[in-house]
């Protein structure tokens, strides 16, 4: 940056921002176009998917913390103009998701098996195990692209990832459409179809992400896949160390969601429909954040690397006030329209659908109020990686997910019986604590030197 005033770090932050943004939003239509179908195959096929993508997404979670190490470790190297180091860590970063896939797979395998341990109804397992068995086989793929995805963000240079993801959403719309309900000359597979369209739009996305990083020149003295084979046991433990926390965070907020989830199993297949609708809903307002918590490690990263205390500072505090400020706007959305945004999601001629809306507005009202310290905790998180403080927030989201949000969850819906609402005012209570503790922390570490206004 030629300038650290402040309108210079909106300008810079809102640069990189917009074209995370708009990626993370038109990877989240992707999830939207599979929900939204489904949902207008009934509250059956809906509640199915929402198990399966649940468990899902737990897997591909991890792997997107352990990709994630690599932003933070090229921003710094960028910032330094080490050539080398973002080889290495880009490079190592590949092999470990290649491995982690290798390993999920038998897992994702006998996902009925563990839908039924875990007491979910036996016809909606055996739906949920028919997609994941197709969709699994995108692991890969999926991860291939976060690693990518992190690497061209620390060289700021992420518009061809905007571009590639409006390009799978417009696949994974046609394919859907086609197979789910049997369109265009193509079969009804419904769950399976679904599962298809997943799994061709993720290797087709990464595909043309490989593709990009070896024709461009500006990258290739970065060299990422040359003589790929050779390990780097040193870098490869770099990246773990720094990863495994972050995988274990990010395993700790979805876990508590995925919880939630099972939670509303219990309680009914319109429950679980409803759920599931707003959880989708609250994810696409939380992309904005979590966007904004990438480019504030991106940034903080790069200025720590060249030792700017200045910038790194208030890059931080800009990506606070930018992302504070959509989360309010968010909430209040939520608020003044939530039968309108629940119905997106429904065919008017669906039976279910009016009790799904009816069920889905009060869990609507709670999501809004946990929007805030959502975002707040993202945002904190994200600070914290750029300064490769990862350990101490996987301790900070264990305790406040686990320790704090789950118990309060079963508690609020079962023993105090508020039901769905219930559950989700636990959700709520576990992101203030973690809200509150990542703030703490990084507000902290301002006090030995990071933060200077």
């Amino acid at each position: 940056m030629r300038s650290n005033s402040w309108p210079a770090h909106f300008r810079a932050t809102l640069a990189l921002g917009l074209p995370i943004i708009g990626t993370q939003l038109a990877q989240m239509g992707i999830n939207f176009i599979d929900t939204l179908m489904l949902g207008w195959l009934g509250a059956e096929f809906l509640a199915a998917s929402v198990l399966a993508t649940t468990l899902f997404f737990v897997v591909i979670v991890v792997g997107f913390g352990l990709a994630a190490s690599v932003m933070p470790l090229a921003a710094q190297a960028a910032g330094e103009n080490d050539t080398r180091s973002i080889r290495r860590s880009v490079r190592m970063g590949l092999w470990i998701i290649a491995i982690y896939s290798a390993l999920m797979m038998p897992v994702l395998w006998n996902v009925e098996a563990i839908l039924l341990s875990v007491g979910q109804k036996p016809g909606l397992s055996a739906m949920a195990q028919e997609y994941i068995r197709i969709a699994q086989w995108s692991i890969f793929p999926v991860l291939v692209v976060s690693v990518l995805r992190s690497y061209l963000s620390a060289l700021e240079r992420m518009q061809i990832i905007l571009w590639v993801t409006l390009m799978g959403v417009a696949v994974n719309a046609f394919l859907n459409y086609a197979l789910i309900f049997g369109n265009f000359g193509m079969p009804r597979l419904e769950l399976a179809g679904a599962g298809i369209a997943t799994l061709i739009t993720n290797i087709l996305v990464a595909a043309a992400v490989i593709l990009y990083c070896v024709k461009i020149l500006e990258l290739r003295e970065h060299e990422i896949f040359v003589r790929f084979w050779r390990p780097d046991w040193v870098a490869f433990r770099d990246v773990l160390r720094l990863g495994f926390p972050i995988s274990l965070t990010l395993l700790a907020e979805v876990g508590l969601f995925s919880a939630a989830s099972i939670m509303m199993g219990w309680i009914g297949t319109i429950e679980l429909a409803s759920h599931g609708i707003v959880l989708q809903i609250a994810a696409i307002s939380f992309m904005i954040p979590l966007s904004f918590a990438q480019v504030g490690t991106v940034r903080m990263g790069r200025a720590i690397g060249r030792k700017d205390s200045v910038a790194s500072s208030r890059s931080g505090i800009v990506v606070l006030v930018l992302g504070v400020g959509f989360a309010c706007f968010s909430a209040t959305v939520f608020l003044l329209f939530p039968a309108s945004l629940i119905s997106v999601y429904l065919d008017d001629l669906n039976p279910d659908a009016a009790l799904i809306i009816t069920y889905g507005i009060p869990l609507l009202a709670v999501a809004a109020a946990f929007q805030i310290v959502d975002t707040l905790q993202v945002l904190g998180a994200g600070l914290l990686r750029a300064m490769k403080d990862t350990r101490v927030p996987m301790y900070i989201a264990m305790f406040s997910y686990w320790g704090v949000g789950l118990p309060a969850a079963y508690i609020f819906g079962f023993v105090l019986d508020y039901g769905g609402q219930g559950v989700w005012a636990g959700l709520a209570t576990g992101l203030s604590v973690a809200a509150v503790l990542m703030n703490w922390r990084y507000f902290n570490r301002g006090k030995l030197g990071i933060i200077k206004l």
